[in-house]
């Protein structure tokens, strides 16, 4: 009642204490276990050794990652790897090309013929048209020269051994001597210089 002297007093009585600060730090339990956490996780990263499954990651090194150094020695070379990032975006995994755009690899005579001329083609590249298994192709392949030795000699090996080609290997020496022996700084014009090389005494 407004007029209850009683009133004012039950109003105090219902207000709340005014808040304070005070200090209250994490529990000493709530610390511990997470300091336990903490050094353990550091332990098992010191004392383990490399993380999961070679075959689920990138487990290369910078030794790898590495531009190679054209002529340089090192590990063997993975002749499938260097298709894969090299040439499957024209002549796709299958070989067979692109109809009317880039020659297939799979049964083709250049493939399988004289490995000199496999050779330059990787060394030099191709801007021109050429004849590949009865179809004529016009285009421009890039050269590769910037590949060591023992990489062309892999994909090349790679390319003359898979699908239905059944040629045999490329060596590395092959493509050290015939990047010494290059005269030429440009890709070559066509398919018929191609075959003046094959045509010339090794």
């Amino acid at each position: 009642m407004p007029n209850d002297p009683v009133s004012p007093g039950r109003a105090q009585a219902r207000e709340q204490a005014e808040p304070t600060e005070r200090s209250q730090p994490i529990p000493l339990l709530v610390a511990g276990i997470t300091l336990a956490m903490v050094l353990a996780g550091v332990g098992y990263i010191l004392l383990s050794e490399s993380f999961g499954r070679a075959d689920l990651g990138d487990r290369r090194t910078l030794a790898d990652l590495r531009a190679p150094v054209p002529g340089a020695g090192g590990g063997a070379a993975d002749g499938k790897q260097l298709f894969a990032a090299n040439c499957v975006a024209c002549h796709q995994a299958t070989g067979k090309g692109l109809p009317g755009v880039f020659p297939p690899l799979d049964g083709s005579e250049w493939v399988a013929g004289d490995p000199r001329v496999v050779a330059n083609i990787l060394l030099h590249g191709i801007n021109g048209e050429i004849t590949v298994a009865g179809n004529t192709f016009k285009g421009a392949m890039p050269s590769f020269q910037q590949l060591g030795d023992a990489e062309l000699a892999a994909v090349a090996s790679y390319v003359r051994s898979q699908w239905s080609n059944k040629a045999a290997p490329i060596s590395a020496e092959l493509f050290a001597a015939q990047r010494k022996a290059a005269t030429r700084s440009t890709p070559f014009a066509s398919g018929d210089e191609l075959k003046a090389l094959a045509a010339k005494a090794p």
